[in-house]
């Protein structure tokens, strides 16, 4: 019956630990674009979405992390056989890229609030998609085990790259125009004024 309880809050610490990375960064996005603001929205703004990164990743984030690994150690305590097994082996690396990039964002957020966070937000966006490629491997690795078709990982992983990519260019490209719009617009209004 402990596999079973183990098993169940291992999901829900999943889950919340995920919620945290995915929104985590997006907050980091937006804390970073706040430095386009004039004062004094953009110190409102950073400071407020600092707020929020702390809350997030101390009250949220990391929590959900420790469930997780606690619940995946009780996991592993009632069946070690599977710490033999190559999936197994695959999954824990994938842990291991998740906990390096949690303690990551942890970093990030004390360089946002001294200033000297380095990161653009189009690089922000990219690293706003690692958690997804790794719980998609990770999840795969968990369902399929050893019979995991290598073939169409590789492609299903290859194509949410390219996808996530795209995606990232196409929202770049539509947030250049809706400012070149705007810009325009502005003109417009001041020539007619």
């Amino acid at each position: 019956m402990a596999y079973y309880w183990f098993k169940a809050f291992h999901i829900i610490g999943v889950v919340v630990w995920f919620a945290g990375l995915f929104y985590l960064v997006r907050l980091f996005i937006y804390h970073v674009e706040a430095e386009a603001e004039p004062e004094p929205a953009r110190s409102i703004l950073q400071n407020q979405y600092g707020l929020m990164e702390r809350r997030l990743y101390n009250i949220i984030t990391t929590p959900g992390m420790v469930v997780t690994v606690a619940m995946a150690i009780g996991i592993l305590s009632q069946e070690p056989e599977v710490l033999k097994q190559g999936w197994m082996h695959a999954k824990l690396a994938v842990v291991a890229l998740l906990l390096v990039y949690h303690f990551y964002c942890g970093r990030l957020i004390k360089q946002l609030q001294a200033g000297t966070c380095k990161w653009s937000s189009k690089k922000l966006r990219a690293l706003n998609e690692a958690p997804t490629l790794m719980l998609v491997v990770a999840v795969m690795l968990a369902v399929f085990k050893n019979s995991l078709p290598a073939d169409a990982t590789t492609w299903v992983v290859a194509g949410l790259v390219l996808l996530m990519a795209v995606t990232i260019q196409l929202y770049a490209r539509k947030r250049r125009l809706d400012r070149e719009r705007q810009a325009d617009s502005g003109d417009s209004q001041a020539v007619t004024t």
